[in-house]
């Protein structure tokens, strides 16, 4: 049993009743109608069950800012969204949410939609989206930074999880989230020659956009060769943007295939080496724990509602750092959970905490960009509220780095958190577990 996975469930829409609502009802109770239906909008903002919160900012003392690198144009480099604390000044533009057009079109094949459809939806609901980052700001220097890898869920990508990006960096990490290319992103490219081994025209770009969509194995086949397979490419990918990091780190060049006028230089030595954690959420959280197990420099993991069909349990016993598992009550089965508890370890700290009403889709960013009614209807949303649901992913998170990383900050106030203590937590799991697998839960 594989379980429905990703960053998108596969009841996220339903064309049908999209279709029928389009149809005969293009008008919501506040007057708004649907974006494209007579040029009316619905705005954000409106009292209709459209109605859109917005990401929010995060609650640390930096600004944050925003980038993307892709460091070799081609399928083999890294690509990546970097945030990282910034000057409170300047006037730069917010980050744009979803950069381009062919993420929707992957969307729509993740979700198995008309992409037509789908494009039409997201370019209106979602097509104007920002988020709160400060668009190529300048790094704010003067200190040294933890450093943190994102690895996203199946069927997403590099920007969708801008929440808990933002919410880390404003409290002074820099945070590198990986685009991964190994097919399991909705949609991802790179970029190739026009005309290899010629000229090409004059004035022309010399580059052009490769793009690679969600690759899902054939009915009735066995899913697990696919998905082990991927996550080696996944880690792979994780390390070598641990490796164009610390590069930068160390103040050697980069080259950016993406027009920008970012200064790469200003990174030089600030980064802190000995601080680097590995976070991801469901297909990304079972890739932070392959990273963790290949890799020492990762010094902790943070698992959040990790999908671990993935992995083969020898790994387990190859990671020796700490980890965090933070799990959504709707989403978690046995035998995923029994497979996180196949980590405990007597030697070194591994937590699990469970978030009362949170659902898989309580991590990334659409859960704050749908009403009430679309989100409970979709499952983007939980019971529990979106933005308490995010604090408590971000704060149990920021307790578990200080307290594996050696950081002297002020995130020990929520170390309840860790121990499942709270009214929207609790330790371990909210499933009925085998007898013999429960002593050592906590």
């Amino acid at each position: 049993m594989t379980h429905v996975t990703g960053c998108f469930p596969r009841g996220l829409f339903n064309l049908n009743r999209i279709l029928r609502r389009v149809r005969n009802k293009t008008t919501f109770s506040d007057g708004h109608r649907i974006p494209g239906i007579n040029n009316t909008r619905v705005r954000m903002g409106s009292s209709s069950s459209v109605q859109f919160c917005g990401i929010p900012s995060g609650k640390g003392p930096h600004a944050v800012g925003c980038t993307d690198l892709m460091s070799d144009h081609t399928v083999q480099g890294s690509f990546l969204r970097l945030f990282y604390p910034c000057p409170d000044s300047g006037d730069y533009e917010d980050t744009v949410w979803i950069p381009k057009k062919q993420y929707y079109l992957g969307l729509a094949d993740t979700l198995k939609l008309n992409r037509t459809v789908v494009d039409f939806i997201f370019s209106h609901y979602f097509g104007s989206v920002t988020c709160p980052a400060k668009w190529n700001a300048p790094f704010k220097p003067g200190e040294k930074y933890p450093l943190i890898i994102f690895s996203h869920g199946l069927g997403a990508f590099r920007t969708l999880y801008a929440a808990i990006c933002i919410g880390l960096a404003s409290q002074g990490f820099v945070v590198a989230a990986v685009e991964h290319r190994d097919e399991s992103a909705s949609a991802t490219y790179y970029l190739k020659e026009k005309c290899p081994g010629e000229p090409c025209e004059e004035n022309g770009e010399d580059l052009e956009e490769v793009w690679l969509y969600n690759k899902t194995p054939k009915p009735g086949t066995d899913e697990f060769p696919l998905r082990f397979e991927q996550v080696q490419t996944r880690a792979d990918e994780c390390l070598k943007a641990l490796d164009l990091m610390l590069d930068i780190n160390a103040g050697k060049p980069v080259t950016n295939a993406i027009s920008s006028n970012f200064d790469w230089l200003s990174l030089k030595d600030s980064l802190d080496v000995r601080r680097i954690a590995a976070v991801g959420h469901s297909f990304g959280a079972a890739t932070a724990i392959k990273a963790l197990g290949r890799d020492s420099r990762f010094k902790c993991g943070i698992a959040l509602d990790a999908w671990m069909f993935p992995l083969r349990e020898e790994v387990f016993t190859a990671i020796h750092q700490p980890v965090l598992f933070v799990n959504s009550e709707k989403f978690q089965w046995v035998e995923n959970v029994l497979l996180m508890k196949k980590m405990d370890s007597t030697a070194v700290e591994r937590k699990m905490i469970t978030i009362k009403g949170a659902v898989h889709q309580s991590f990334p960013d659409f859960t704050f960009l749908t009403g009430k009614l679309v989100g409970k209807m979709f499952k983007l949303k939980g019971d529990v509220d979106p933005f308490v649901g995010m604090d408590i992913i971000i704060n149990v998170t920021l307790a578990f780095l200080q307290r594996h990383l050696g950081l002297r900050k002020d995130f020990n106030q929520w170390d309840s958190l860790i121990e499942g203590e709270g009214e929207h937590v609790m330790a371990g799991t909210n499933l009925e577990l085998p007898q013999k697998q429960t002593k050592n839960t906590k």
